[in-house]
């Protein structure tokens, strides 16, 4: 209990009928009294047709965010606004969605109120637990609703680019090349620009998820990305490249989830269910073409 209140932040979530699913320290023993009380304060707010929003308790900040059937709560000793902790907040969610989509959470609700959302979220808490403590951490790309490019020459990206459109697959709706766990560049449509939100989640997925790693150098992950569609999934198809040969498949990932300057990968978006095929095929055109890559090893060979 004690190391429990020590730490500087929490983060709870929990369902409206009081059950909690998700929190970031302690385990279902210790953290169902607080979630209990969390939701009597919320459900006495809302009976009187208010919302509970926040309060501060001695130099402790709670801060309420209610999303349909969910409750999520940051707690926090250290100096943040309000504005900073709902942006959290609604991260984990997106999180959450990302995972189930909103029509799937709001069905398992709606057939019973006191649905437990840990079966179908089992495998989430770690992508959870790694956007949590990046906020605890400091996180200036949620603060700025911004992702962190890769420092690259204008000529060197240009041609990244254009050999991205130039391979384009008829079915690819989002392309993207990720080096040193920053982007480097990114293909979409004329009217679609990726939400910053869903790019950290692809982010977050790409670094943290344990099946993307166990999967070495080639994944097709079903994904539901919230800031483009929150009803429906998307399919990614993921490829982590040997820099050194590049045509060659990796058959081991880097074991680094802090951006190893070794680690590559192309990740290729589509809506199509059975594209897995048509997306490898992209990517083996675009690593044909070298002086995508030579690009990037002569720019990190010149930084360091």
């Amino acid at each position: 209990m004690k190391a429990w209140r020590a730490k500087l932040k929490h983060f709870l979530i929990l369902s409206s009928a009081g059950k909690p699913i998700y929190s970031r320290h302690g385990d279902d023993q210790l953290i169902s009294n607080y979630m209990g009380v969390v939701q009597t304060l919320i459900s006495f707010y809302q009976s009187t047709d208010d919302t509970l929003r926040g309060f501060t308790a001695g130099h402790v900040r709670f801060v309420v965010m209610s999303k349909g059937p969910l409750n999520l709560v940051a707690i926090t000793r250290l100096p943040e606004s309000d504005t900073q902790l709902r942006a959290q907040l609604d991260a984990l969610y997106m999180q959450i969605l990302s995972t189930l989509t909103l029509p799937s959470m709001q069905r398992m609700f709606a057939a019973r109120a006191n649905y437990d959302l840990r079966r179908p979220l089992q495998g989430t808490e770690t992508l959870l637990s790694a956007l949590a403590d990046g906020f605890t951490r400091g996180s200036p790309s949620t603060l700025l609703g911004a992702l962190e490019c890769l420092k690259l020459r204008k000529s060197h990206r240009q041609t990244i680019n254009n050999t991205l459109l130039k391979t384009r697959s008829p079915n690819l709706l989002y392309g993207l090349i990720v080096a040193s766990g920053k982007l480097v560049s990114v293909v979409r449509p004329k009217k679609h620009s990726l939400h910053p939100g869903d790019l950290h989640l692809i982010f977050n997925m790409l670094f943290e998820a344990g099946s993307v790693k166990a999967g070495g150098g080639e994944n097709w992950i079903p994904l539901c990305l919230p800031g483009f569609n929150n009803t429906g999934y998307l399919y990614m198809y993921v490829s982590f490249l040997n820099l050194e040969h590049p045509s060659e498949p990796m058959q081991e990932r880097p074991k680094s989830s802090e951006g190893d300057p070794d680690e590559v990968a192309v990740l290729l978006i589509s809506a199509e269910k059975e594209g897995f095929f048509e997306m490898r095929e992209m990517r083996d055109e675009l690593v044909e073409v070298s002086a995508v890559f030579s690009s990037y090893c002569y720019c990190r060979t010149r930084t360091e």
